[in-house]
């Protein structure tokens, strides 16, 4: 990775504004992305977007800014359970990381997604060619990824008017009372940890809904429907309400049934870019889920 340091020259300007007008080659959304995945400091410390700059202010950016920094393809197994020529759906496996980041520069899914399609580096993204959505590193699980422009712009446009449906299973501590509810409260970074997200109060917009599936002794299987998109939503409301998702060390703590946390995007549904016809896909717990279960219900 190259490092590219900047001086802001107007003050009051946006931090994604300043960047899109200095950095050779990059928009204002390209500019935005490499600022929420924490790739451009200011004054050392990570700041939002629409962060306003003082004079002075000394900017830096640890990504390479140019095409030719497209992450590499990389012959990594990885589950396709469906592909036309707009799009792949994807059963992620825990312990992938979606796209590169700082300390993950390969090793990816999309590493592993240019080595089938070869084709999504024609999409203007440096960061993260085709993924419109993602999962965390350690949740299993569904993923649609975009192979062109055209398709990109499709699924987007579906995600931000919250026409997909995304279902997840989790295992919580504990049994939410009422059994089937929604959480609405407010997510942004919290305020002592900027790694983590948090409920605060000027946060994002953010609603989930679940549904007690099963209880097993002292803990519920959920399911569990994010209607918005924030980031780790799902592990950040199920926590606010008392009922932290098991194995999450972030946001709750680690558990002797699982070594990860106990998340799993289990269906998928949406419109299809290249005729608008609805499809649902299905994936069923992975087998170290499924152990725990097995664990719980003996």
């Amino acid at each position: 990775m190259e490092t590219l340091e900047l001086t802001a020259d107007r003050p009051g300007e946006r931090l994604d504004v300043f960047l899109a007008r200095l950095a050779e080659g990059l928009s204002r959304s390209q500019a935005r992305r490499l600022i929420d995945e924490g790739f451009v400091t200011v004054d050392g410390r990570r700041e939002r977007p629409s962060h306003r700059l003082a004079a002075g202010a000394r900017v830096v950016t640890t990504v390479p800014l140019s095409e030719e920094s497209m992450p590499l393809a990389e012959h990594i197994p990885i589950t396709i359970i469906y592909q036309d020529e707009d799009i792949i759906v994807v059963d992620k496996p825990p312990g992938l990381t979606v796209h590169p980041a700082p300390g993950h520069p390969r090793g990816t899914l999309v590493n592993a997604l240019l080595a089938v399609a070869p084709e999504l580096a024609e999409i203007r993204d440096t960061m993260r060619p085709g993924i419109v959505h993602r999962l965390d590193k350690d949740t299993s699980g569904l993923l649609v990824v975009a192979r062109s422009e055209r398709a990109r712009a499709g699924l987007t446009r579906q995600l931000k008017e919250r026409e997909v449906r995304k279902v997840y299973l989790a295992l919580v501590d504990g049994v939410p009372e009422p059994a089937q509810g929604v959480i609405e409260a407010p997510i942004g970074r919290h305020p002592r940890n900027r790694k983590k997200m948090a409920v605060v109060a000027g946060g994002r917009e953010a609603e989930t809904k679940y549904r007690v599936r099963e209880v097993l002794d002292r803990f519920a299987l959920l399911e569990v429907e994010p209607v918005t998109g924030r980031t780790h939503q799902i592990r950040v409301h199920l926590a606010a309400i008392g009922h932290p998702v098991v194995g999450d060390a972030v946001y709750g703590k680690r558990s002797e049934l699982t070594e990860r946390q106990f998340l799993h995007a289990s269906r998928l549904a949406f419109q299809l870019p290249s005729s608008g016809r609805v499809v649902e896909f299905e994936s069923p717990l992975p087998a170290d889920l499924r152990a725990a279960l097995a664990r719980l219900r003996a």
